[in-house]
């Protein structure tokens, strides 16, 4: 017998209570099967798609080519007999698709027992069939998994080549949080990794207006603060909001504060609706210094300012004190989703900005 205010799973994954709130009570039962019947779904979806992956992979008899594929005219019949029985979803194009899956993740489906591991949607994995690196693919399916990135972040962080970018800083994206760790590697390195630029906004329903106040940005990213933090990058927590800094002579209030807890380190991040300044690289520079005298405890590492504004600029990061500093970066934000050339261009132009910011050290 189940007693009052005890919540208990029943069959199924379905949440059972009695709290003596009768229509509370009611909407958890049927959320809780809702949920239920969700995931069932997704899981048979995804095992169907690979099961049959496997069966025309099997046809096949060792064909490798999407050529080879069509060419047997194996496809093509498929679809059309599936097609006429069971409407759409089985065109030439997703029986292709589901080889690919079948081939690239083998272990989701273990043949000889028929059990799944399914972490993630069909839509997931559809956009993981475009990841051709095994390592990168199996990080990204990793990370998509851990983070609860939605399709749509998942297809960004593939079209700007986020493990990719991670490759090329030196740092092994499946070492990246043991790497945080380590009180010699340099922190250029991992804050290329952890600070993401371009952070692409669109979710905070701003009109892509050069004129927006900083203010109404700064409301819109608390407004959205979880989707924020997980386009922000890995490993971030919320501190505080204008943070008040006073010093003898003056008062100073830092727009947004983070702790990221794999680096191990505070965030400073200080809002620009235009384009950065060398006024506004200097005064985040100041912050940095004063956070790590009056607020760095003794086991965080060096604080990282981050002015995030509308437009950067490659002279401001060669000429200003942020030249060779390991601890200021200056990253653009878009208020609408690029398409992917437009994000691959993006991120080059990102790429010369570090490097104008750390040629010395290079």
């Amino acid at each position: 017998m189940i007693c009052v205010n005890e919540i208990q799973q029943i069959g199924g994954g379905i949440e059972y209570g009695n709290t003596g709130d009768l229509v509370g009570d009611a909407k958890l039962i049927i959320d809780s099967a809702q949920r239920s019947a969700h995931q069932a779904v997704n899981v048979a979806l995804v095992v169907r798609n690979w099961l049959l992956g496997r069966r025309i992979a099997e046809e096949e008899l060792g064909g490798d080519t999407r050529l080879e594929l069509y060419g047997r005219k194996v496809v093509p019949m498929l679809a059309k007999e599936l097609t006429a029985t069971y409407g759409k979803g089985y065109t030439r194009t997703s029986l292709y698709q589901y080889v690919q899956f079948y081939r690239m993740f083998p272990e989701i489906v273990h043949a000889a027992s028929g059990q799944s591991h399914v972490l993630l949607t069909w839509t997931h994995y559809r956009e993981l069939l475009r990841v051709q690196s095994d390592e990168a693919r199996a990080w990204y399916e990793r990370e998509a998994a851990s983070q609860g990135w939605s399709v749509k972040q998942l297809s960004r962080n593939i079209s700007s080549q986020y493990c990719e970018r991670m490759l090329s800083s030196g740092v092994e994206p499946s070492q990246s949080e043991a790497l945080a760790s380590g009180a010699t590697e340099r922190a250029e390195r991992l804050a290329f990794v952890f600070v993401k630029s371009p952070m692409v906004m669109e979710f905070l329903g701003l009109p892509a207006d050069p004129h927006i106040h900083e203010s109404d940005l700064e409301s819109a990213i608390l407004d959205n603060l979880q989707q924020f933090l997980l386009e922000l990058g890995k490993g971030y927590a919320f501190v505080a909001r204008q943070q008040h800094i006073r010093t003898e002579w003056d008062d100073f209030y830092i727009d947004l504060v983070f702790y990221n807890y794999i680096l191990r380190c505070f965030v400073l991040i200080d809002l620009k609706a235009s384009r950065i300044t060398h006024q506004d690289v200097g005064q985040m520079d100041m912050y940095v210094r004063m956070y790590d005298e009056l607020r760095r405890g003794e086991d965080d590492g060096p604080t990282l300012g981050i002015v995030l504004c509308a437009e950067t600029d490659e002279d401001i990061a060669r000429y200003s004190v942020m030249h060779g500093s390991e601890q200021l970066f200056m990253s653009k934000y878009k208020l609408y989703l690029p398409d992917e050339e437009e994000l691959r261009a993006e991120i080059e132009a990102q790429k010369r900005v570090f490097l104008a910011q750390h040629e010395d050290d290079m």
